[in-house]
């Protein structure tokens, strides 16, 4: 149960089948593929797995023949992330890696680019949409960023730290998303849009070969939205130390500060810049492992309950409906949730 993938937040999906409409497609069987129930667009607080996420970036890619949703003039036909790949993979350290990922989205995009640049010590990914293109909003930024910085951090063997980011649109409604996607130094509405990066990378050696492209290719590109989320916030480590505890180990406030040297109150004020309390780290990896079992269909939603700490099935159930907005059976395989409907829920295991 700890080493559940992580979860999106469904706006990222409505982004996704906003693409998709533009360019006159019909979103439902990309979702139904997916495993992504319908009721779960439109309420705020909903989530999907990597997975799920995957399964619906391929489709679209698939449907649409063009592995960049529609948001650029040119299509980006299905194959290209391959191509790049196997193109960036001779290359001998990370500063050559990005060279011929963003010389390749060069080729294969009109409207949008980026240019590398060293500014104040920083690697910055400088931005450019041609004029004419109209602007673009944050999706069509984050995918470009997603393509080009996961197949680098994967080359190097590692995370690359975001020291900075800076776009021209407006705040999303997943900007909370992207906050933790990228970074916390992320801001919206600015006069041009760039992405910092720590310079460290530039001469790291690839260390990827051929043999280890395939299982690379499997889960990519949607599991770099979580792969490679930002790890040094404090929220990040404060969920770092409870994955790696039984959740009945789970300490409060203070134990965890403690754990992490800090003052009690200085955790929770650092966590409050970022956007975060104790309670809420704690509910979203809770939601997070009841997403990922629910999905796998093999334990009854009691069992679950039970899982992730609650005594009671019905105070998960009302609990879950907090975290998502929905019922834990929206979340089951579509075949798993349709029995269910008929025949009702699982039997309420015995309270302790």
């Amino acid at each position: 149960m700890h080493n559940e993938k992580g979860t999106i937040a469904v706006s990222l999906v409505e982004e996704a089948v906003r693409c998709v409409k533009r360019c006159g497609a019909d979103p439902q069987p990309l979702l139904e593929e997916a495993g992504i129930a319908p009721q779960l667009l439109g309420s705020p607080l909903a989530r999907v797995s990597s997975a799920q996420y995957g399964a619906l970036w391929n489709a679209v890619c698939r449907t649409l023949d063009d592995e960049f949703f529609g948001q650029d003039s040119h299509p980006m036909r299905s194959g290209s992330f391959i191509a790049m790949c196997q193109a960036a993979l001779t290359a001998r350290n990370g500063a050559q890696a990005l060279a011929r990922t963003t010389g390749f989205m060069r080729f294969v995009l009109d409207d949008m680019g980026a240019q590398i640049e060293m500014v104040r010590g920083r690697v910055r990914l400088a931005f450019q949409v041609r004029d004419g293109a109209g602007p673009k909003q944050m999706f069509a930024y984050a995918t470009y960023f997603i393509l080009v910085y996961g197949v680098v951090c994967w080359l190097v063997g590692r995370r690359i730290p975001i020291l900075e980011a800076r776009f021209s649109c407006p705040e999303p409604k997943a900007g909370h998303e992207y906050r933790s996607m990228l970074c916390d130094d992320l801001k919206f509405g600015q006069r041009s849009s760039h992405v910092d990066l720590s310079p460290e990378f530039l001469e790291l050696p690839v260390i990827q070969t051929v043999k280890s492209l395939k299982p690379f290719l499997r889960d990519a590109p949607a599991s770099f939205l979580v792969k490679y989320r930002n790890p040094d916030s404090i929220a990040a480590r404060v969920r770092r130390a409870l994955r790696a505890m039984p959740i009945a180990e789970w300490p409060g406030a203070d134990g965890m500060a403690a754990k992490l040297r800090f003052a009690e109150a200085t955790m929770r004020r650092r966590l409050k810049q970022e956007g975060y309390t104790y309670q809420s780290i704690k509910d979203a990896l809770r939601r997070d492992m009841a997403i990922a079992a629910l999905q796998t269909g093999e334990q009854t939603i009691a069992d679950i309950a039970i899982a992730v700490g609650f005594a009671e099935p019905s105070a998960f159930h009302r609990a879950f409906r907090k975290w998502t907005g929905g019922r834990p059976t929206d979340y089951r395989p579509q075949e798993r949730g349709a029995l269910e409907s008929r025949l009702g829920p699982a039997r309420p295991a015995p309270g302790p």
